[in-house]
């Protein structure tokens, strides 16, 4: 909890605004922090106890300001587990958000499909998760000052926000799917029978993030809703092999998209 003052302190000292709403913006998917109006922004690396990421599409910086007027704060870009940093360097990001007076999280990442109908370009709202890490940031002694020792999960991504961000969708002319998100730790993707293993486990898609920002906002009592942009199909499933700068071009070509998306939400998230 420490770490988490003196990073919500320096940040307040430097950002005005008091958010409504917090975001994480996943691979390629961090053009929506650019449209905000009178942005205040700060480099990860700048804030006490947060490391900068160094995968490519993730900005690394923190950024508020008035997105369709109303007050917003978001992660654009992320820190993995992968990268080598401790898990709470990694929803420490999340916590500051949080602290700062949002009482919303929307997640988005970039992830591989592992449904032959999700083609790429696809947005996906997670119903839930499949934490395969191995890891749970909640691991260690419990500060009741941020959440209780045991954390419920039974409804991790907010029912009533996934109704709301398929009737947006509707609005808007297409179809946002629903599905269960597989976490895993990477950085490697998925082998063919790790692809089969998933399927089988009832997941839909798979990346390497958000179940840990997940845990931590609800630990918070934050409600949140996870979209997902499918940038590729999970490997076997096609004959393709997979990288990185696909995934980025991808989600790229799908930020728009999913910023008019998460815009709508938004707005009708505060009247």
């Amino acid at each position: 909890m420490a770490q988490v003052e003196e990073a919500v302190a320096f940040v307040r000292a430097r950002i005005r605004r008091k958010p409504r709403v917090a975001l994480v913006l996943g691979s390629g998917l961090g053009g929506l922090a650019d449209v905000f109006e009178q942005p205040e922004a700060l480099g990860f690396s700048g804030i006490p106890g947060m490391p900068d990421t160094n995968v490519l599409g993730h900005a690394g910086r923190l950024v508020a300001g008035s997105l369709d007027g109303v007050d917003v704060i978001a992660m654009q870009g992320r820190v993995h587990p992968y990268e080598g940093h401790s898990l709470a360097q990694v929803v420490l990001g999340v916590r500051v958000m949080l602290k700062l007076g949002a009482d919303t999280l929307i997640v988005t990442n970039a992830t591989g499909g592992l449904r032959t109908d999700l083609a790429a370009g696809t947005l996906l709202a997670i119903t839930d998760h499949l934490n395969l890490t191995g890891q749970n940031c909640l691991v260690g002694p419990n500060d009741n000052t941020l959440g209780p020792r045991f954390s419920d999960m039974s409804a991790a991504y907010d029912p009533d926000l996934i109704e709301l961000a398929s009737e947006v969708a509707r609005e808007q002319g297409f179809t946002l799917e629903r599905g269960v998100y597989a976490g895993v730790l990477g950085p490697s993707y998925e082998t063919p029978a790790e692809v089969r293993m998933l399927a089988l486990l009832g997941a839909s898609v798979v990346g390497m993030s958000t179940v840990q920002e997940v845990i931590a906002a609800r630990h918070m009592n934050a409600r949140v809703l996870g979209i997902s942009c499918v940038t590729n199909p999970g490997a076997g499933l096609t004959s393709e092999r997979l990288n990185h700068a696909d995934v980025e071009r991808i989600a790229r070509a799908s930020a728009a998209r999913l910023a008019a998306l998460v815009t709508g939400v938004v707005r009708r998230l505060v009247p």
